[in-house]
């Protein structure tokens, strides 16, 4: 699927890029990401004057890592598609569940599989204490 979420262990919410690095650091790297977009969504293509920057993480559960992989620039419709929990507590995710389906090409109940499958892996990522950052991705901005 083009359009996934992806479900931050709750031991690393709020440790995120822009609590990492300075304004002038984040600026950077979110812009080097906009350029990559040419103002075009880097998950659904869609044309749009705002584009947001989403860090994409991987997990290496069984070294406790949590890996800066890239950074992108997202529409906000496909960012509140990722970020569902937040989406789901601010009473949007009906409108979150049409995008993913129509970026996706699927059905109601290809999605409600995906949020399963989203929703055992936070649920296992949770059970690790504590991740360590591994933020080799930002060595190209030095």
């Amino acid at each position: 699927m083009k359009l996934n979420f992806e479900l931050v262990p709750e031991s690393c919410w709020y440790s995120n890029l822009r609590s990492i690095l300075s304004p002038a650091q984040w600026d950077v790297v979110r812009k080097e990401a906009y350029a990559r977009a040419g103002g075009r969504c880097m998950i659904c293509g869609a044309k749009t004057a705002r584009l947001e920057a989403h860090e994409r993480w991987e997990y290496d559960e069984s070294a406790c890592v949590q890996k800066l992989s890239d950074v992108v620039a997202v529409c906000r419709a496909c960012h509140e598609v990722i970020h569902i929990g937040r989406t789901q507590l601010l009473g949007r995710e009906e409108r979150a569940a049409a995008h993913f389906m129509k970026v996706n090409g699927c059905t109601y109940a290809e999605y409600r599989k995906a949020l399963g499958e989203a929703n055992a892996a936070h649920i296992r990522r949770n059970k690790i204490p504590e991740w360590s950052l591994d933020l080799t991705y930002l060595k190209k901005f030095t």
